[in-house]
């Protein structure tokens, strides 16, 4: 409209600038008269003529151009019309309501004449008034006709003027819709989706375990079994699968039988874990599918990462890792304890030259901490103040599941040392020579206070959970060993490798004893060897056990609480134990739920427990069992994690009711699934 009226302003100058000069002339003839009056009348009646013969040719010229101008117009509206009339692509212009007003050729043999009256919605119901786009937007949508796929591009016209449409006015909304038929493009896309490369890696998990005590000739036996098994599953999705260490193979596959995995849910799990030629151990297999990548390299390092989270949740299970999303697929039996402590001598020594280099530790745990939490935290704490080093722990004191090590230790900080730190002061200590060690978590959320993973440049995580798909992504140092029975078990570890000489305070021993306590169940849970070798260690460190135990001891209310959340509970599916505690106003319930779910194990034929405690406006579940189901995975359903016998989740926005109705569907769901 603007370039009109431009180009109307240049034609009306064009044609009054001569007039305007004859009239120019015309006043200097008038003022010459009285000096010439030959001169003066005889450009007067030059100008007169010319005036007249312009104002003539203008008159008649007139004519011509608005014939010309009409003709062009019009030609150009018939080809305009032309062309979208016979416009290949289907279009339809509707008012502001969706009634059609007029449609082209293409749309009427793609979808048929519907008459002027009809409304787009009732043709396609993906398109309706609510989603149309406001005025002088536009839009797009997916539609599917007679299975065609369409991408329907909309684009809202205010008319200024009459348009030659029926029934239309100044200033009314059109719609006008653009039909694109995309079903050979995204059919095109969807077979080459599928012949992308996926990659693959799978990890015997327990090689050197399974084959230590077993003869030459079964060890030769077993491996070319299992491998025979992994060759033949590989077979039958048309993988390429190669060797390239004694315990690992790598294969890669068209992303078409991504799908064939999941719907088997990698039976190849459960075929080499049944492989037995006299082997005691099972042999069991970590295996992981990288899909989605841009580039090839980018596939492999995506399954490389969910390899990572496959052995971090303990081996024997499968993840596929598609960009940001992933799955998990068994992880049903316990991870084997390595016999080995080459790792744990490894990560030690790596730690202390991270700490000499650093001025400020800071040492975090996970909210609402417990005994293997403060435990571990105590033990690093002993180790910075042992080289020297400054050292705080971020850690909430006022919490009922550690305040008996908490009045310990202020019954023997005689020297007033300031040990623990708030969110705030850590905050204000933290500089770029800082390093802060997390103990006992590994997902940031669950922090006492995740915004400091941000401020410090070095981390390192010290953690025994099975590894999630949210774990502490920058950490220098990562040691996570689902193994373990404890995060107070690995520090003790750590503590014995470190070669400065680590003198233990007897509280410090017996905080580190007692998380090893609490998490083990006194020694029935996740109790191996290296275990056992920990507690010697902090026993011959001054940890006294009849001292922890007077430490943990329950008051009669809590006792008879657990007694009561055991009487009260039920039975459901013959094997899932189930019952509620409403935490008001009782100190530790949390911590007494979890105890109760314990105790309920003991019942015959319970194959898991399930305690759940209302408070705060949360339902706090507490799950457990002894080995043949992974409590983990039904956790995870509930955004939570733990181990494979002991896990737990934080449910908000639901009742008590609704959370226990949650979790049995959860369960029969599983359950139908062979997922537990």
């Amino acid at each position: 409209m603007k370039h009109e009226r431009t180009l109307s302003r240049k034609l009306a100058i064009s044609l009054w600038l001569p007039i305007m000069v004859v009239v120019l002339i015309l006043i200097v003839g008038v003022s010459i008269v009285g000096e010439n009056k030959l001169l003066g009348f005889g450009i007067i009646a030059l100008a007169a003529v010319y005036l007249v013969v312009v104002v003539v040719y203008y008159e008649y010229l007139e004519k011509q151009v608005i014939q010309e101008m009409l003709g062009a117009g019009f030609e150009q509206s018939q080809v305009q019309k032309h062309l979208l009339q016979h416009m290949p692509v289907p279009y339809i212009v509707t008012n502001d309501k969706g009634n059609q007003i007029w449609f082209n050729t293409a749309f009427e043999k793609h979808f048929g004449s519907k008459g002027s009256k009809k409304n787009i919605n009732q043709m396609f119901p993906e398109i309706y008034k609510k989603v149309f786009p406001s005025e002088g937007g536009s839009k797009q949508y997916r539609i599917i006709w007679k299975e065609k796929k369409y991408r329907v591009e909309c684009n809202s016209i205010v008319l200024d003027q009459l348009s030659g449409l029926e029934g239309t006015q100044d200033g009314e909304v059109l719609l006008a819709f653009y039909f694109f038929d995309e079903t050979q493009l995204l059919s095109f896309m969807e077979e080459n989706k599928k012949k992308n490369l996926a990659a693959g890696l799978i990890y015997i998990d327990n090689y050197e375990e399974v084959l230590e005590d077993m003869e030459d000739v079964r060890k030769s036996l077993l491996l070319a079994i299992v491998e025979r098994k992994i060759i033949r599953y590989m077979q039958g999705i048309d993988a390429i699968i190669k060797k390239f260490e004694k315990d690992k193979f790598m294969f890669v596959f068209e992303e078409q039988h991504v799908e064939k995995l999941r719907e088997n849910r990698f039976a190849i799990l459960d075929d080499v874990r049944e492989t037995n030629v006299g082997n005691d151990l099972a042999m069991t297999l970590s295996i992981s599918v990288g899909i989605g990548g841009g580039t090839y390299m980018e596939t492999y390092e995506s399954a490389r990462m969910a390899m990572d989270l496959a052995l971090g949740r303990g081996g024997d299970q499968a993840v596929i890792r598609d960009g940001d999303n992933t799955s998990y697929y068994g992880g049903k039996t316990q991870k084997v304890e390595k016999s080995t402590q080459v790792k744990a001598r490894v990560k030690a020594h790596a730690l202390r030259e991270l700490m000499i280099t650093h001025d400020q530790v800071f040492i975090m745990g996970h909210k609402n901490p417990d005994a293997d939490c403060i435990g571990a935290a105590l033990g690093i704490y002993r180790l910075t103040r042992t080289l020297n080093k400054k050292a705080s722990i971020v850690m909430d004191e006022n919490c009922p599941a550690i305040e008996p090590i908490m009045d310990a230790l202020r019954a023997q900080n005689v020297e007033g040392e300031k040990i623990f730190v708030t969110n705030e002061e850590a905050k204000q200590l933290c500089d770029s020579n800082s390093i802060l060690i997390v103990v006992d978590v590994n997902v940031p959320n669950m922090t006492e206070y995740p915004d400091l993973l941000r401020m410090v440049n070095t981390i390192v995580v010290l953690d025994h959970h099975r590894a999630g798909t949210e774990t502490i992504k920058n950490a220098v140092v990562s040691y996570v060993e689902p193994y373990a029975s404890s995060s107070c078990e690995m520090v003790a570890e750590i503590l014995q490798y470190i070669p400065d000489k680590i003198k233990l305070r007897n509280v410090e021993a017996d905080a580190i004893y007692a998380g090893i306590l609490v998490d083990t169940d006194n020694f029935v849970i996740k109790a191996g060897v290296r275990t056992f070798e920990a507690a010697a260690y902090l026993r011959r460190s001054g940890a006294d056990v009849t001292r922890v135990r007077k430490m943990f001891r329950e008051d009669f209310d809590n006792v008879q609480l657990r007694a009561a959340i055991v009487s009260k509970a039920y039975i459901y599916q013959d094997e899932f134990a189930i019952s509620t505690l409403n935490g008001k106003d009782r100190p530790g319930a949390t911590v007494t739920g979890a105890k109760a779910a314990n105790t309920l194990l003991g019942v015959q034929g319970i194959r898991a427990s399930f305690v759940l405690t209302e408070l705060n406006d949360c339902i706090y579940m507490s799950a457990r069992s002894i080995d043949d189901i992974n409590v983990q995975i039904i956790m995870e359903r509930f955004g939570g994690g733990g181990h494979l016998t002991m896990a737990a989740a934080q449910l908000k926005d639901v009742t008590l009711n609704e959370a226990i109705r949650n979790l049995k569907d959860v369960l029969s769901e599983m359950k139908e699934e062979g997922e537990i």
